[in-house]
């Protein structure tokens, strides 16, 4: 089975790596920093970096052939728990059916990262 990048144009890596992968119906992203789209500057305020990774996951869905409704897990990094309470409200936007949510997992970020951050994983039939 043949494996694609996936490039979103909203946030790119200075490594030589893809912001996601597809192999047969797995999509993965890399880690995805809440980078202001198409620059490199991020938000201080985390209303506005939780808005970046969602615009950015939204746009890897795209680009991977994939939507909302293919996430089973994502994964915030946050250097505070108590941010959760912030990705709740795009959380239940973009998911609101309680009986239809991906799985998700919230951690702190490791090395005392100062912004937020995501990862998913989305299956494509």
């Amino acid at each position: 089975m043949a494996r694609r990048s996936v490039e979103a144009k909203s946030v790119h890596h200075a490594n030589p790596i893809p912001t996601a992968s597809r192999v047969g119906p797995l999509l993965m992203s890399s880690i995805i920093p809440p980078r202001n789209p198409g620059a490199e500057d991020m938000p201080e305020d985390p209303e506005a970096q939780v808005a970046n990774l969602f615009h950015h996951v939204g746009e890897m869905l795209d680009e991977g052939g994939a939507g909302w409704e293919h996430i089973v897990k994502m994964t915030f990094f946050v250097p505070d728990l108590k941010l959760r309470d912030i990705i709740n409200a795009p959380w239940v936007e973009h998911f609101p059916d309680a009986d239809s949510r991906p799985a998700r997992h919230t951690q702190l970020a490791a090395g005392g990262g100062e912004f937020i951050a995501c990862d998913f994983v989305a299956y494509v039939e």
